[in-house]
C-alpha cells in the first residue's frame, strides 16, 4: 500500500458542496491500494503512520507522532498514487488494486488507523469526485509505502 501524508493545520473533503470529512491539526492521508496488497499491509501502514515522528517538539525538531500530539486524520482514497509515468505522456494505473479490493483495503486502513490509540479519523468517499482542501503545515509531505 502507498500513502502520501501531509502534515496539516486543517483539511476537508467535499462532495457536491457538502463536507463529508474533515480534520484539524494532524494528517491528510492519501491512500492507494496496489494489486496484491493485504489487510496485514493496511494494518502495518496504519501503525507506521500513527508512530511516524513528523510533528515538532518544544525544540522545533520533528520528534512527535500523530499519537503524541493527539492529532486527527483525514483519509482519502487516491488510486492515482499507482501512476506509472515511465512510458509516454498518459499515466497508467494498472498497478492499482481492483476497485472492490481497493475499497476494502482503504476502509480497513482507516479503521486500523482509528484503532491506534483512538486517533480521530474521518474519510472521503471511495470512488467519488471529491474536492480536497488543506492547510499544509511546514510544508511537510511524506511518502510511505509498505
Amino acid at each position: 500500500m502507498r500513502a502520501l501524508l501531509q502534515r496539516v493545520n486543517e483539511a476537508k473533503v467535499e462532495i457536491d458542496g457538502e463536507t463529508v470529512g474533515r480534520c484539524g491539526r494532524g494528517l491528510m492521508i492519501l491512500v492507494c491500494a496496489m494489486q496484491g496488497d493485504t489487510t496485514a499491509q493496511a494494518e502495518k501502514l496504519a501503525a507506521r503512520v500513527a508512530k511516524l515522528r513528523i510533528f515538532e517538539d518544544e525544540a522545533g525538531k520533528m520528534n512527535r507522532s500523530l499519537r503524541d500530539i493527539e492529532g486527527s486524520a483525514l483519509v482519502v482514497s487516491q488510486f492515482t498514487l499507482a501512476a506509472d509515468t515511465s512510458r509516454g505522456n498518459r499515466p497508467g494505473f494498472s498497478a492499482a488494486a481492483a476497485p472492490e479490493d481497493g475499497r476494502a483495503l482503504y476502509e480497513h486502513f482507516a479503521k486500523a488507523l482509528a484503532e491506534q490509540e483512538s486517533i480521530p479519523v474521518e474519510t472521503g468517499r471511495f470512488g467519488a469526485d471529491m474536492q480536497v482542501s488543506l492547510t499544509n503545515d511546514g510544508p511537510v509531505t511524506i511518502w510511505v509505502e509498505v
